[in-house]
C-alpha cells in the first residue's frame, strides 16, 4: 500500500497508489497515476481476516521453491525471471506464477523474479486496488505488488536493477495438451524492442521440472480439494433424477463446490442421454463435453445415463473425479458388467502407482483388467495434475494415437516417484454392445511406497438415481 506522509492532518495519511521504490527509468515512462491520493487512518494496514479464511501455503514452501529455481537459475546462467500470465485453459495460464507468488489474478498478472533481491508482482487494475491491493490481506509471498502496465514497465524495472544486458529467463504456460508456450507474440517482440541487448531464453521447462513431485504441503491442499470433491460427487447423485434439466444438475454440482471453499473453478465434462436408443441414433456418451457444449436445458428421463469428469479447485490446486449415474433403477447388464471392469482398473491403479516403477510397467498393470475382459476405452491410464491440468507426465491414449503428447511416446521409460500426482482416467466402453455408450470412473492419487495414497474414492457402485 504506497503511502505519503504529505498532510496537514496528524491522524492521516494519504494512499497513492504509486510505489515508493520506483527507479528512474521507470519514472522516465510518466506512467499515470492510478487514482487521486485519498486519506485514510495513519498507520493502518490492510486486514488479514480475509486471509485467516482462504487457503494459502506457508512461507516455508515459498522458500523451498524460491532456493530450487535459484539453484536452477544459476546452473542456467540466469540472471532474472520474466514471468506472463494469462487465462487460458481454465485459468491454468498463471499456474507458473502461482507457484512462484502464491497467487495470480485471472484479470493477469506478470511477474519479476531475481537472485538476490525479492520478487515483484504486478497484478489487478487501478480500480481495483485502492485503497489497497487486496492480495495483501491474503497472507501472500510477495510483499512488492504492484498494479500492471504491461511489457514497459518491467524492461524498465529490469534496466533499474541493472539487467538491461543480463541473460533473462522466459517464463509462460504449456502443458501436455497445451503444448506451445502462452506467451504472446506482441509481448516478446515488445521485450525484445525495449531489452535489446539483453539474452531472453526459454524457463518454463525448470517450472515443470519442479512441479512434477508435489510436497507435502501441496499434498495437504490436494487433500482439501478432495474432500470438496466428493461432496461435488454426492450432489450428481442427489440432482440427478428424471425431470430435472441438465443444467439444473451442472449447477448443484458447481454451487457444491463453491459453497464448501472450493476455487470458483467450472471445469465439468458433462454428458446425458439415454443408455437405450434406436440404432439409427448416435449419442455422445462416451466422454462428457465442455462448455458451451453443455450443460443444455433438456430434461432427464427415465433410462438416461449421466457421465462426468470435473476438477475441483482448492487453493489453486486441482483434484479430478470421473463418476456415471443412471437415472433409474433399471439398469442395463452391459453397464454393469463395464463399471465391474472400472472398479478393476481402479485398484489396478491403486497398486501400480508406487515409486521405482517405470510408466511403461504403471500402464500395462493399469489397462491388463480392460484387455482381459475384452473392454475398449476412450481414455485409460493418468494424467499428473497440480496447479494445472494435465501436467507431465500424462498417459492416456493407446501409443500410436491421439497425440504424443497424452500416448506416453518417449516416456515409458521414465521412473515414478513419490510425491507424483494423477487423476485416473478410466472411460471404457464395450463395442460388442454400444459404440456410443460407456462409462467414466476415476479419482486422485498420490505416488506412495506399498501402493498409491487415495484422495478421491468414487462409490463402489454404479450411481443410480
Amino acid at each position: 500500500m504506497a503511502t505519503t506522509g504529505n498532510d496537514d492532518t496528524p491522524d492521516l495519511e494519504y494512499v497513492t497508489g504509486i510505489p515508493p521504490n520506483l527507479g528512474p527509468e521507470v519514472r522516465a515512462l510518466n506512467l499515470l497515476p492510478p487514482f487521486p491520493p485519498h486519506p485514510v487512518p495513519r498507520g493502518a494496514r490492510p486486514s488479514k481476516v480475509p486471509g485467516d479464511h482462504h487457503p494459502h501455503l506457508s512461507r516455508a514452501e515459498r522458500d523451498r521453491r524460491w532456493d530450487a529455481l535459484r539453484k536452477d537459475m544459476l546452473m542456467a546462467g540466469i540472471d532474472a525471471l520474466v514471468l506472463l500470465g494469462n487465462d487460458i485453459y481454465w485459468d491454468m495460464g498463471i499456474a507458473n506464477i502461482r507457484y512462484l507468488t502464491g497467487s495470480g489474478a485471472k484479470m493477469g498478472s506478470s511477474a519479476l523474479f531475481f537472485l538476490d533481491r525479492d520478487p515483484v508482482l504486478y497484478n489487478a487494475v487501478a480500480h481495483m486496488s485502492q485503497p489497497f491491493h487486496f492480495q495483501e490481506a491474503l497472507h501472500g509471498w510477495v510483499d512488492d505488488l504492484r498494479i500492471g502496465h504491461g511489457i514497459p514497465e518491467l524492461a524498465a524495472e529490469l534496466k533499474d536493477r541493472g539487467l538491461g544486458r543480463a541473460r533473462l529467463g522466459l517464463v509462460g504456460f504449456s502443458s501436455t495438451i497445451q503444448t506451445t508456450s502462452t506467451i504472446l507474440s506482441g509481448d516478446r517482440a515488445a521485450l525484445d524492442a525495449l531489452l535489446p541487448d539483453a539474452t531472453l531464453v526459454d524457463f518454463g521447462y525448470a517450472f515443470q521440472r519442479l512441479r512434477v513431485v508435489k510436497s507435502e504441503e501441496e499434498i495437504g491442499m490436494l487433500r482439501s480439494a478432495a474432500v470438496v470433491a466428493e461432496k461435488t460427487l454426492d450432489a450428481l447423485v442427489s440432482a440427478a433424477g428424471a425431470g430435472a434439466t441438465e443444467a439444473e444438475v451442472y449447477a448443484e454440482m458447481i454451487r457444491t463446490q463453491i459453497a464448501n471453499g472450493g476455487e470458483p473453478n467450472v471445469f465439468n465434462l458433462f454428458a446425458s442421454g439415454p443408455a437405450e436408443h434406436p440404432d439409427s441414433e448416435l449419442w455422445h456418451l462416451l466422454h462428457g463435453s465442455d462448455q458451451p457444449m453443455v450443460p443444455t436445458t433438456r430434461p432427464l428421463s427415465e433410462g438416461d445415463l449421466i457421465v462426468a469428469e470435473w476438477h475441483t479447485k482448492w487453493g489453486g490446486y486441482l483434484v479430478h473425479t470421473e463418476y456415471s449415474c443412471h437415472i433409474g433403477s433399471r439398469v442395463p447388464d452391459p453397464l454393469y458388467r463395464i463399471f465391474d471392469v472400472a472398479l478393476e482398473c481402479f485398484e489396478a491403479s491403486r497398486a501400480a502407482l508406487v515409486p521405482g516403477k517405470t510408466i511403461d510397467e504403471a500402464i500395462r498393470e493399469i489397462r491388463k483388467p480392460a484387455e482381459r475382459a475384452g473392454i475398449n476405452w476412450i481414455e485409460l491410464g493418468f494424467h499428473a495434475m497440480g496447479l494445472a491440468s494435465p501436467e507431465f507426465p500424462t498417459v492416456v491414449y493407446d501409443t500410436g494415437y491421439g497425440s504424443d503428447s497424452l500416448n506416453g511416446a518417449r516416456i515409458g521409460h521414465l521412473v515414478l516417484e513419490e510425491g507424483m500426482h494423477f487423476g485416473n482416467n478410466i472411460d471404457l466402453h464395450d463395442q460388442s454392445w454400444r459404440s456410443d455408450v460407456g462409462l467414466m470412473y476415476g479419482g486422485s492419487m498420490v505416488v506412495r511406497p506399498g501402493g498409491a495414497e487415495v484422495l478421491v474414492t468414487p462409490p463402489k457402485e454404479l450411481g443410480v438415481s
